[in-house]
């Protein structure tokens, strides 16, 4: 079974994720929507409400697509789901310089990991998680960033 792990904080997750998942599923048997958990950081929306917001976002896909939770390094966790790789998305080349440096340590410490890396579709190019934020911050409406079927939920915990 070929089982994709994409890490991520995912606070909140938008249309550019989404895209990348469904995009990566003929790839993968599975793919593991995987939320690291880092205590020292500080989150706009709690971890049950990003999760919920990915259970949503996948809920048509719950056959192929899983939502977990993970501690410590992420080639570990990889490890005890048997995951043979690391699925992430760049929209750019700072994206991919970082990404490519990352994949390097995962392939050493994850046993041959290997990081399948999707380009961003163009139309979500300029998406980010920091971005939403911001415009939720700012008191705007998010919704042209965010799936369908988070853009209500959302409105409804800011």
């Amino acid at each position: 079974m070929r089982i994709a792990v994409f890490p991520g904080s995912f606070d909140p997750i938008t249309k550019g994720h989404e895209d990348i998942v469904r995009r990566a599923l003929p790839l993968f048997d599975r793919i593991i929507v995987a939320f690291g958990i880092n205590s020292s950081k500080n989150y706009f929306f709690t971890l049950e409400q990003r999760l919920e917001f990915a259970r949503l976002t996948f809920a048509d896909l719950s056959d192929k697509v899983l939502i977990d939770t993970y501690e410590g390094l992420t080639a570990q966790y990889c490890r005890k789901q048997g995951a043979q790789f690391m699925l992430r998305g760049v929209r750019n080349s700072t994206d991919f310089d970082y990404e490519s440096t990352i994949a390097h340590l995962n392939k050493m410490i994850g046993d041959g990991i290997e990081t399948v890396i999707l380009i961003t579709s163009p139309q979500y190019a300029h998406y980010s998680s920091t971005v939403v934020r911001e415009i939720l911050r700012g008191g705007e409406s998010p919704a042209a960033f965010l799936p369908a079927a988070v853009v209500n939920i959302i409105r409804l915990v800011v």
